[in-house]
């Protein structure tokens, strides 16, 4: 919006040439996000705490420590969805395609975790497993056919693969369904891993980080020719959204910190996990995205593993799994374990910056 209405005024004005620089407004965004979760946080809490009344309800198979928590105030997420689309649209250029797909698979993807979220407050009982999960695969695969068929210049189906440059694998038509996956996966993957406090918002902020800088690389040909990347056309754009993305991830923390004031709900880590995986398949990244969002690979992973185990053998691999309830049981303090959590993820998305220029 202030990219429409102050660009044009550059030809007569130079300071405002400042704001054709996506840099300046990925800075701007990161600012203005804050601000609006800051904003907007204490009052959302307040009225959570007024219609929920009785707040979140703690499963009973849960470590013991997680009963004080009964109570807490959900569907946070609701500020990080505010602040990510209301930046996004504030400071982008809204005539980029690539803008649009990303803004329609977090706002789709956080609106059905807000009806989920919605239902367990008024029935405590949610959208069953299934029919979320075909809601979401329903969503996203709209979305995607919507840029597939009509594509954008400078579009391509191609995968690249980390390490060899050069190397670009052509999947035409399974592109939907790959990156289906990969957005999805990603969606409930961080959903998973939303189970103590700032856990799942703290690799989020190392994330969007990490995309700020692949998107502008990706974006901008020069650089992209430097490093031997793939250029896609436009996605630079992306940058404004991943500047909104840290901001808000950033400013939800404040509030969802050790002891978590609010939890983020469905409604916010769906949106989340769906966010980066949009931003992994339009920046050509998805073989990087679980180097990226390494910790909640392995999350999801824990999960896949303890059930399987369990239906084949009837014993657990994991004391209680995701993986993050297995070491509270092992006795490790919560905060250390988030911060702990949060370590590896930003070592992890440094190393996946480190293959941009070693591929």
């Amino acid at each position: 919006m202030l990219y429409h209405l102050l660009v044009p005024l550059a030809r007569d004005h130079i300071v405002f040439n400042v704001f054709r620089y996506i840099t300046f407004r990925a800075a701007m965004a990161t600012v203005t996000a804050l601000i609006i979760s800051f904003v907007l946080g204490p009052w959302l809490i307040r009225r959570l705490r007024q219609m929920q009344q009785g707040g979140e309800t703690i499963r009973e198979d849960t470590p013991a420590r997680h009963r004080a928590k009964a109570g807490t105030p959900t569907m946070g997420g609701l500020v990080i969805l505010a602040a990510i689309l209301g930046t996004t649209l504030l400071w982008a250029n809204l005539r980029n395609r690539y803008v649009w797909t990303v803004i329609l698979a977090t706002a789709g993807l956080g609106g059905i975790g807000f009806l989920d979220d919605w239902r367990k407050l008024r029935t405590r009982k949610g959208v069953s497993a299934r029919q979320k999960l075909g809601a979401q695969i329903l969503l996203v695969g709209l979305i995607l056919a919507w840029l597939f068929f009509w594509p954008v210049d400078g579009f391509t189906t191609g995968l690249a693969i980390p390490f060899f440059k050069g190397w670009l694998l052509t999947l035409g038509w399974l592109w939907i369904p790959f990156a289906v996956l990969v957005i999805v996966g990603a969606s409930n993957a961080v959903n998973l891993t939303d189970g103590l406090d700032g856990l799942a918002i703290g690799p989020i902020v190392m994330a969007g980080g990490a995309f700020a800088i692949i998107a502008y690389l990706t974006g901008n040909f020069r650089a992209a020719e430097y490093l031997r990347i793939l250029n896609v056309k436009g996605t630079g754009e992306l940058t404004i959204f991943c500047g909104a993305l840290v901001g808000a991830a950033l400013g939800f923390l404040w509030f969802n910190t050790y002891p978590a004031q609010v939890f983020m709900g469905d409604v916010g880590s769906l949106a989340l996990g769906g966010a980066i995986g949009t931003l992994a398949v339009l920046t050509k990244a998805e073989l990087l995205l679980p180097l990226i969002g390494g910790i909640y690979v392995v999350e999801a992973g824990s999960v896949i593993i303890q059930v399987a185990w369990f239906k084949l053998t009837g014993r657990r691999v994991f004391r209680m799994a995701p993986l993050h309830h297995h070491y509270e049981l092992c006795g490790w303090a919560e905060p250390k374990i988030i911060v702990r959590f949060w370590i590896v993820s930003f070592m992890l998305a440094l190393l996946a910056l480190t293959t941009l220029k070693l591929r």
